[in-house]
């Protein structure tokens, strides 16, 4: 059984976007590509995978435009990517299109073992990734998680906010991390299920859920953040430097 990474890269990080351009001003880097000492985030991502001795390929989704030149950047900046089997696709509108682009790309046996990350999740560890590896081997299906620390509400909406309607006992919730791990015939089935159906997830694990897949959960780590916002790149800089 061989592991391929897919990394999603074709978003536009608007939430980053917004809050870092200014007007008149040549628009911010997608978050992808936002530096982190000097490195851009997807590299530092990538890295991190590329050190893993369990990884075989990683496919990258980015936009069109970008494949060309992220690729040079590669070949000058991070050779080491490159000692594994990396593959480039064009990515979609939206990541559950980009996810789909690349396992139509990438070339898979159905036990083989899938992990879709985070292009803006740099701070994974091997531990995480080998953990997610065994247990997608196990169970068919696996993400990372960390356990709820905040007291959850489950809220409806109105015009003017929202209302409480229930308080959710915190032991029955995790926050969802990557990787999320597969074996290939249930991410496809699951793809190929919600495609039929015009469903778009929030995840992949909510695909394979409603596919009727078990999906196991093991632990992930709080600094094992997204970086979304310049808060998150502030805390991403500080967690480099220690």
């Amino acid at each position: 059984m061989k592991v391929v990474v897919i990394i999603p890269a074709a978003g536009l990080g608007t939430r980053m976007a917004s809050a870092t351009s200014t007007k008149g001003k040549k628009p911010a880097a997608s978050k992808q590509f936002t530096e982190l000492a000097g490195t851009p985030i997807l590299i530092h991502t990538l890295r991190k995978f590329a050190a893993s001795a369990e990884v075989a390929e990683i496919c990258i989704a980015l936009r069109a435009n970008e494949i060309e030149g992220f690729r040079r950047r590669l070949e000058k900046e991070a050779k080491d990517v490159l000692g594994k089997k990396v593959l480039f696709v064009e990515g979609g509108e939206h990541r559950q299109q980009s996810v789909a682009h690349a396992i139509a790309a990438i070339s898979a046996a159905a036990d083989d073992v899938v992990l879709v990350h985070d292009a803006v999740r740099p701070f994974v560890t091997p531990e995480i990734i080998h953990d997610v590896i065994e247990a997608a081997r196990k169970y068919g299906a696996a993400i990372a998680g960390v356990p709820a620390v905040d007291t959850i509400k489950e809220v409806q909406r109105t015009a003017e906010g929202a209302v409480v309607t229930a308080t959710i006992p915190r032991e029955r919730v995790v926050m969802a991390q990557t990787p999320q791990g597969f074996r290939y015939d249930v991410l496809k089935k699951a793809f190929d299920e919600a495609e039929a159906d015009g469903f778009m997830g929030t995840d992949e694990a909510s695909l394979v859920e409603r596919s009727g897949h078990e999906v196991a959960v093991v632990m992930g780590a709080v600094k094992n953040i997204k970086i979304t916002t310049p808060g998150d790149l502030e805390l991403a800089e500080f967690y480099l430097g220690k």
